[in-house]
């Protein structure tokens, strides 16, 4: 697979992650010699069928994970190639750079200095594994795993056609693509399709691999539960649509556009956000000496990483699509796109910064101390951990996990 890359900011988002840094050239994207059958997708190139979209580039060898095929696979020189690119790389450059040239505006764009690092933070995570307290880390893994599953659920929001509610013409954008296979692509990656597995499994392979096939299938399910995961379908669309119903924002606005919106923004700052967490991943699982299987969990994590940066590129691109063109509501009202989007904007990353943050450091501060509780040196080893924090965690009981479902799918 290649040796592991130290993780600097410099690829942590954006198209250039796998146009360049992770060793393919822009030029390599567009060669027909490496896209499966001979159509050549070049960047001027604006509409794309939902195939185009969904094509993989040809590999030269499949991503194998202990026996389990996961989707993406390498170039003749080892390259690791994400899944679904061969159409949706250029494609994504395509619809940025008119953007840019029609409206004369930049993309929307939130750092990830925005969110705090992750929870628990390298040193805490360290401290716990050296002293053979490997169930929280075990906990996580398995957590973003099952989060990452239910990333299927955004294809069954976008409608087909966008066109009817926005004033403006929106041939050759993202937004009008989010129906013709940008959507199925996110959720394909998310949690595998058909017999090829996806970051669910592959997330869960990253667990394996570093500590040995820890826990059974019952185990994981009693896991989940403690972390707010368990006793509900999540990945419902009709419950999820039910749920909404109840903090409607923009009520003129036809309710599955607004949903869309709402969940495109939670993605988008989850996805972002998730940075860290890889960085975090890479860096605890690349140590042999706290994880097992030779930094092959740490290579695993990269290329889920890699697989990213489409998703962030989609939805940052189609929602200042949205945000520069004239919504029209059910009444026939227009809107200003940045009225819409800017307040909705806000509201989500507010959400995100407190009350998805609050309950994601709840979930995992519950497991390390279930797990110290048992420790013959728990109480000095947790005060241990609360001192090596980088910032202050509420005291067990102060955030109540059983809330909606939707605000747990983070980490």
């Amino acid at each position: 697979m290649g040796p592991l890359k130290s993780y600097t900011p410099k690829y942590t988002l954006g198209l250039d992650l796998y146009l360049g840094v992770q060793g393919t050239s822009r030029a390599a994207w567009s060669n027909p010699a490496m896209t499966e059958g001979e159509n050549h997708m070049g960047t001027a190139q604006l509409e794309y069928t939902t195939d185009e979209i969904l094509a993989d580039h040809r590999f030269a060898e499949p991503l194998v994970v202990g026996g389990v095929v996961c989707h993406g696979g390498f170039a003749d020189d080892g390259t690791y190639v994400s899944p679904r690119t061969a159409g949706r790389a250029p494609a994504l450059l395509a619809w940025q750079a008119n953007h840019r040239e029609v409206f004369g505006k930049d993309i929307l764009h939130a750092p990830i200095e925005t969110w705090p690092g992750n929870y628990p933070n390298l040193e805490q995570a360290r401290l716990l594994l050296r002293n053979g307290v490997r169930d929280p880390i075990i906990s996580a893994l398995t957590r973003i795993g099952t989060v990452e599953g239910f990333g299927a659920m955004i294809r069954y929001l976008a409608p087909a056609d966008m066109q009817p509610f926005f004033e403006e013409d929106l041939r050759g954008t993202a937004t009008q693509h989010l129906g013709l296979g940008l959507v199925e692509a996110h959720a394909r990656d998310e949690a595998g399709f058909e017999d090829v597995a996806g970051h669910m499994q592959m997330w869960y392979a990253v667990r394996d691999i570093a500590f040995e096939n820890p826990v059974t299938q019952d185990e994981t399910v009693n896991m989940l539960e403690r972390m707010g995961i368990g006793g509900v379908n999540m990945a419902d669309p009709a419950s999820a649509r039910e749920r909404f119903l109840a903090r409607r924002a923009q009520p003129d606005l036809d309710m599955g556009l607004e949903m869309l919106i709402s969940t495109m923004l939670r993605v988008l700052f989850v996805e972002i956000k998730a940075h860290h967490v890889f960085a975090w991943s890479e860096d605890l699982l690349a140590d042999s000496e706290l994880a097992a299987g030779e930094g092959e969990a740490a290579r695993l994590v990269s290329f889920i990483r890699q697989d990213e940066a489409p998703h962030v590129e989609y939805l940052r691109t189609s929602l200042t699509e949205m945000r520069d063109r004239t919504f029209i509501g059910t009444s026939g009202k227009k809107y200003p796109g940045s009225e819409i989007i800017g307040t909705m904007w806000d509201q989500s990353m507010k959400e995100s910064l407190s009350t998805m943050e609050d309950l994601n450091r709840a979930a995992i501060l519950s497991e390390v101390e279930l797990a110290l509780s048992k420790h013959p040196k728990g109480k000095d080893l947790l005060a241990e951990f609360h001192a090596l924090g980088d910032a202050p965690v509420g005291v067990p009981g102060d955030v109540d996990l059983d809330v909606r479902p939707e605000l747990v799918t983070g980490y």
